[in-house]
Formats: structure tokens, sequence, C-alpha cells
């Protein structure tokens, strides 16, 4: 292994492909982690492969979005090359897909979200990404998705490197345009991005391959599984996202990435009462992939930012940052108390609760709701979900409402025993009808 790439001391390896292998360096003038991915020594420096790496660190260098990975050097030295890239302290989808093989509605639709609006930036100057797969799409422990790769990509005013009816990329998440080497546009990527939604709400690729047909002759011919055959429930909205996208002819499907960002957003808005940063992150800590050390100190950053930027807009949007403060502060809490200046944390305090009860003769209760609810225990709101805190419950029945606003409230009956702790979980499926139509999910 190399020790020294220009002005970056080498740590050691985190990747290797076919092309290139990255790297864990310290940028010593600077004293900040950096990636550096390196042409591998075994590839001609006057070969095809190293004139799309070099194209690959001027595409990404000339793309400056929160969404995309950021470039910040490119050197050649001799007979390899280097591009030296922000460093991310994170997961890539596809160990995330390993570790949870399904991933909430609200996760994948947040994940969706990002990576469009990375891609709508890359769009809007003429570069096709062609390549988008989980294996490709970073998320950091700061609750941010980065579009990584651009070794393939194509831009609107170059040529390309591969011959006419070629297609390049990876089998299982092509178009079928891409399929048969056709010339390609931005909606190829959106193609793409509908496979990665499907594969995360299901657990599953959207075309397999078996003995009747290759995989790229299903993406060309075949639908894919119904989630209902698979016996998966998503809601309406985002499963009519995901079909556009996955439309076989690209005139069928969204005629901007924009129009996408926009029916996802659409989508979200009900479901996620806050940051979706911060809701990311709390799925990291969830699933295991950040400690409750680490979750705590960007939650902790996050709370107060909320709160400040909001409170400058008055009225409404201050309101409903108070709310999403709580939410935040309430899973940094450990599950007892919360302090607030403002003394409106409505959840019971220590032995409280709807009722007061003893500790020591106390049963609990841990609830969830997707996609997040007010949570009323015999009768009395106690708390906003998602929240790590265990309630404080007398021994007995108990009876536990979810109410969210945009759909019709759940209602359980719990029977909680002294030092015992139930999980309660709520799925609220069943969208509110409003005045010009119902939509149930």
């Amino acid at each position: 292994m190399v020790e020294r790439i220009g002005t970056c001391r080498v740590l050691g390896e985190i990747g290797s492909g076919g092309m290139a292998v990255v790297y864990e360096a310290i940028q010593e003038p600077l004293n900040r982690r950096v990636a550096i991915k390196a042409l591998k020594p075994s590839i001609a420096i006057d070969s095809q492969f190293a004139e799309r790496f070099e194209r690959e660190a001027n595409f990404m260098a000339s793309l400056q979005h929160e969404n995309i990975l950021h470039v910040i050097d490119f050197l050649k030295d001799g007979r390899s090359m280097f591009i030296i890239m922000e460093y991310v302290d994170g997961i890539d989808l596809y160990d995330l897909l390993e570790r949870s093989p399904r991933l909430p509605p609200d996760i994948a639709a947040i994940i969706t979200l990002q990576l469009a609006r990375g891609l709508d930036y890359a769009h809007f100057r003429g570069i096709i990404h062609r390549d988008i797969k989980p294996a490709n799409i970073m998320v950091s422990m700061q609750g941010d998705v980065k579009l990584m790769d651009f070794g393939i990509a194509r831009h609107e005013r170059f040529g390309d490197l591969t011959e006419t009816g070629t297609g390049l990329g990876t089998p299982s998440y092509m178009s079928p345009e891409q399929i048969l080497g056709d010339k390609l546009d931005f909606r190829s990527d959106i193609f793409s991005v509908g496979i990665v939604l499907y594969q995360m709400l299901t657990g599953r690729k959207p075309f397999v391959e078996d003995e009747s047909r290759t995989v790229m002759q299903k993406i060309r011919l075949d639908r894919y599984e119904p989630f209902k055959k698979l016996g998966v429930e998503v809601p309406r909205k985002l499963e009519r996202i995901m079909a556009r996208c996955l439309q076989k002819m690209p005139a069928n499907r969204y005629p901007t990435t924009q129009a996408l960002i926009d029916d996802l957003t659409e989508f979200l808005a009900p479901r996620v009462p806050m940051n979706h940063s911060a809701r990311l992150v709390m799925f990291l800590h969830e699933i295991g992939v950040m400690t409750g050390e680490q979750t705590d100190e960007v939650l902790s950053a996050v709370a107060p930012r909320v709160l400040r930027a909001s409170r400058r807009n008055g009225g409404f949007l201050w309101e409903i940052a108070k709310k999403q403060a709580w939410v935040l502060l309430a899973l940094l809490a450990s599950g007892l108390t919360v302090q607030a200046a403002s003394g409106r944390w409505s959840g019971p305090a220590v032995g409280g609760g709807p009722g007061f009860v003893n500790p020591a003769n106390a049963g609990y209760l841990k609830v969830s709701a997707d996609p997040w609810a007010h949570v009323h225990v015999d009768g009395e709101r106690v708390l906003t979900t998602p929240a790590a805190r265990a309630i404080p419950l007398k021994p007995g029945r108990h009876y536990v409402k979810y109410i969210n606003p945009y759909f019709v409230p759940i209602e359980h009956e719990v029977l909680i025993e002294a030092g015992n702790t139930v999980h309660d979980r709520a799925t609220l499926t069943e969208e509110i009808t409003t005045g010009e139509g119902s939509s149930s999910p």
C-alpha cells in the first residue's frame, strides 16, 4: 500500500473495484480526512479506462451540490492518477440494505428525494449518471445522502466512450433504452432510481433473472412483481411515484427530475414532521449503524438550530419547529425526562403518567408508529413519536390511541405487568378523506 499521495498521508484502504482502489487519508496542510480514488497500476495510463477515470474527476469537480460527493483535487503522478474527494463518514446503501433489507416508506422516500435532488442538479448541467445503484449512494452519519461514482457518466456536449449499440452500466439497474444501447437522456437515470426505490421498499430487486429470461430481458419486456403479491404494504402515493419511474417508455416517466422531487416532497410533508436528515440519523441509530453517543452528538446540534431558524420566520413555523425539536430531544433524553426552558413538554414526569404510579411497582410501555403519531394513553396525551422513552404505567389494562391528523386514528388495548416493558406498534394506513376525495396509501 502507498504511504503518501501528494500532500496526503494514507491511513488505509477502504474499498476496491475493477478499475480503482479507494484509500482513507489525511490531507496534512489542512489536517482533514479525505478519500482518495486511485487508478489501479494494472490500468494503462493511455487506455480508455484511464480516460474515463479522468473524465469522472472533471464531471464531479464541476458538480458542487450537497447530495453529490465533492472532488477536492486531481493528481497525475507518473503512470498513476488520483481523485482526492471529501471523506464521508457513513454507510453506502448497499451495506445499509444488508443490515435492513426493507426500509420504512418514509426512510426510502427521504433517501430517494435527496438522490433525486443531486441528480436534478447534474441533469441541469447535461450530465447523465448511468450507474445509479445502492453501492453508489452513501448515507452519512449526519443524515445526508451523497451520490458517488460518475465513472461512466455522460455529458451531452461530449462524445461517448462506448460504441453505438453498446450498453454500459450495472445490468440489474439499467433502463430498457440503456440495455438496447440507445441514446440516453435524464429519464434513464429516473428508471434506475425507480429500481432502487423498489428494492428499498421490498428488500428485493424488481427484475431478477430466472430460467426463462435474463435480467436484461425482464427489464425490457416484463412488469415487476406488485407489492401486494409480495405481501408488502406501501402507501399508494409512494407506489405511484415508483411506478411512474419504472415505465418502460421514457415518454411515460417523469418529464423532469424536478417533477419527481415535487411528488416525493408532497408525499413526505404529512408523514415526517421533522428535519429529514434528523429522521435518517434516528433510523441509523435504530438499526445499530450509529451509537447512542454519535446520535446524541448530531441531534443535540440539530434541535437548537431548528428552533432558531424557524423562530425568525415566526408564527406557524415556530410552533412546528418547537414540536420537531421536542421530538429530537425526546430521543436524547434516554427515555426518562426532558428538561425544557419553555415547559411545554407534554410527556409525563417520571412516576407520573396517566395517573401517578410508584416507579417501584410500575410497568413500562414503549410505542412506535408509522409514519408518526401523537400517543394518548387512557385519554391523556403523553408523547409524539418517534421517541425512545418508556412510559411508566400502573399494572393492568390501558388504552393506547395513535393520532395523526392525516390518518384515521388507531386504538390498542395493552396489558401492563409490574417490572415488564411492553412494545406496542401502530401502522396508520387509512388516510382521512378530504373534500376533494379520499386517497388511501
